[in-house]
């Protein structure tokens, strides 16, 4: 969970590494640093924390180069040290590498190198890869690369320059995110494209096992075997302004304020009102969905939790059993997986190592695997049988929001789909439920125009130790979701339990002051909720409750009330989850935190 950053051409390298590995951070965070070419000699400049620290360095030197390396780290070997930062250099110091991954070998790979003089001066693991290519090397990089990751056992994105090939980057990556980007007379190499997307919007997405081999004059690429092959580039839409705060303090906000937008986008062509749900990248047929036994649907973190409402959504419209679980948990209980079984993966960045994992798994099994992704050309969407891409654009805050809603849209769609190929549900509520979907841009943007009483309730709570959110049905699957964001944002405690739980235990935490936030959106579940809550007020919890707009009752016994526009229940959650949003961005707000980069987190968790 890294970021890494390359470039060779004619620009100042410091400035477009700095650039890049600004708009990486968000992938780790705790130590910096680039190596450049000056002189036919590595020049390297690192720093533990933040990329300040780094920059602040900088201005201290006077690097000279057009081409080198840059690195974020966010650590999983050695903790967050000067000494453990990237580059890291062979012991000869000819040649320097950026790493994002983790090598499960290094060990013995450590031991052998000892064995042959090689010294080590960090804890990371991936110092035995410059030193293994130093070992290899005989006046060729590309090969002395190659013959070094036949040898690592693990996942991988690499960098690699020598002071022998000053003319040169040698990039390659497995089960690890990189793209090559083409400019005029320039190449970049990037953990995600918005790193260098103000340079180019020509890119190339390498495959596992394969090698570019960037030069002055040319742009090569390779297989495993070191034979040559060509690589179409594909060209990205986004603005570079996109993947920038625009106006607001935080990306977290900026991107909450996006989601009207990023609904509409993943609608835009799926749903069209009077005719059948149209996924085109997606290729199951009727026949096909009769033949299943079951349907997993696998996934982490927030994408796991918009698993839960796909789960509810597919059983409630096309009545397939639906199991949902964790991926890191998944793989290793021998699920039950065959030819008659069909897995849904959850994944924003489509290299969430888990759930790629379960992917790869469960075809060697002989299952079809839908991925749902945000990300085009990713690992999870190449790998895939079927794709259902959300066009949330780049989300740079670490928690996320518009994603989450964006894959809540495509596990609707893919539910109603289901229930359109097996005539499960009457066609005219089918339709309903298509035609409310669309209004769903316009009334998110309604929840966003007024922040008053959820900016009052943060206030309020954000000193709180111990917070607990509430709900029944798809209320509980809101409230799990919610519980996560205020953890994530503002590191305090949370637990989100079904209301008809509480007399089973839990309401034995309900004390004097405890505050419990609900939603109230599943219309047969209402006076249930009702009397949930009445019971935790009784024990002197306050309660902020969200609900529709024509539901007034709540205010007798809650201290605030957001509105929501009124909806179907069954597509709510879009909607209900709006506000706890904003409630976690808010509460870390007035505690004072780093909103867009909570500690110990990173983005994308592309290692185990």
């Amino acid at each position: 969970m890294c970021g890494i950053v390359g470039y060779l051409g004619n620009r100042d390298v410091v400035e477009v590494l700095i650039s890049g590995l600004s708009r990486l951070e968000y992938r780790g965070y705790d130590s910096a640093g680039i190596s450049v070419m000056e002189n036919n000699q590595v020049s390297m400049v690192k720093a533990q924390g933040k990329l300040r620290n780094l920059e602040s360095r900088l201005e201290h030197t006077s690097l000279d180069s057009h081409m080198g390396i840059g690195h974020t780290r966010w650590a999983t070997h050695g903790a967050p040290s000067d000494v453990n930062s990237h580059p890291h250099n062979s012991n000869n110091n000819r040649i320097s590498v950026v790493h994002n991954g983790i090598i499960e070998n290094y060990m013995e790979l450590r031991d052998k190198l000892v064995k042959l003089g090689y010294k080590f001066l960090s804890d990371t693991d991936t110092e035995v890869i410059p030193n293994l290519v130093d070992h290899y090397y005989d006046g060729d990089l590309l090969e002395a690369v190659r013959k070094t990751t036949q040898e690592l056992k693990g996942s991988y994105a690499l960098g690699v320059i020598s002071i022998d090939e000053p003319d040169r980057i040698v990039a390659t990556r497995k089960d690890s995110p990189l793209v090559v980007g083409l400019g005029e007379n320039e190449y970049f190499i990037a953990s995600d494209v918005p790193a260098v997307l103000n340079y180019t919007k020509e890119f190339v997405y390498l495959n596992d096992g394969e090698f570019a081999v960037l030069s002055r004059d040319a742009l090569a690429f390779y297989s495993n075997d070191g034979e040559k092959v060509d690589r179409e580039s594909t060209e990205i839409t986004w603005s570079a302004e996109s993947a920038e705060k625009g106006g607001y303090a935080h990306f977290t906000i900026k991107e909450i304020y996006e989601q009207p937008k990023a609904l509409k986008d993943t609608m835009t062509s799926r749903i069209v009102p009077g005719q059948r749900i149209k996924l085109d990248d997606i290729h199951i047929t009727k026949d096909m969905l009769m033949n299943y036994s079951r349907i997993y649907i696998i996934a982490c973190g927030t994408a796991y939790h918009a698993g839960l409402i796909g789960k509810v959504a597919i059983e409630s419209l096309s009545r397939i059993p639906v199991e949902v679980d964790v991926a890191s948990e998944f793989r290793y209980r021998n699920p039950v997986i065959d030819s008659r079984t069909l897995v849904i993966t959850i994944s924003q960045s489509g290299e969430t190592a888990d759930t790629l994992a379960v992917l790869r798994e469960s075809q060697n099994l002989g299952a079809r695997v839908i991925a749902i992704t945000n990300v085009v050309g990713s690992s999870i969407a190449r790998e895939a049988d079927d794709v259902f891409y959300t066009w949330a654009g780049p989300e740079i805050g670490v928690a996320s929001t518009k994603a989450y809603l964006t894959m809540l849209v495509a596990v609707y769609c893919i539910a109603i789909y289901f229930a359109e190929l097996l005539g499960t549900q009457d066609a005219e509520y089918l339709e309903a439920i298509k035609v409310e979907m669309l209004t769903l841009p316009e009334k998110v943007a309604e929840i966003l125009k007024d922040t008053t009483k959820v900016e009052k309730f943060a206030d309020k709570i954000h000193e709180e130790r111990d917070i607990f959110y509430l709900g029944r049905g798809l209320d509980y699957q809101i409230a799990v979701e919610a519980s996560l964001k205020l953890k994530e944002l503002s590191y305090i405690h949370s637990e989100a339990y079904p209301g008809g739980e509480l007399k089973h235990g839990s309401i034995a935490l309900i004390e004097e002051g405890i505050s419990v936030i609900t939603s109230l959106t599943q219309r047969d579940l209402f006076e249930k909720m009702q009397s949930n809550i009445k019971e935790v007020v009784s024990r002197g919890a306050k309660v902020l409750a969200i609900t529709y707009e024509n539901n007034t009752e709540v205010e007798k016994y809650s201290d605030e009330v957001i509105y929501i526009p009124n909806t179907m229940d069954i597509i709510a959650p879009i909607l209900a989850v709006v506000p706890t949003q904003l409630l976690a961005y808010y509460v870390a707000l007035y505690k004072g935190l780093d909103v867009d980069k909570p500690r110990n987190l990173a983005k994308s968790v592309t290692v185990e």
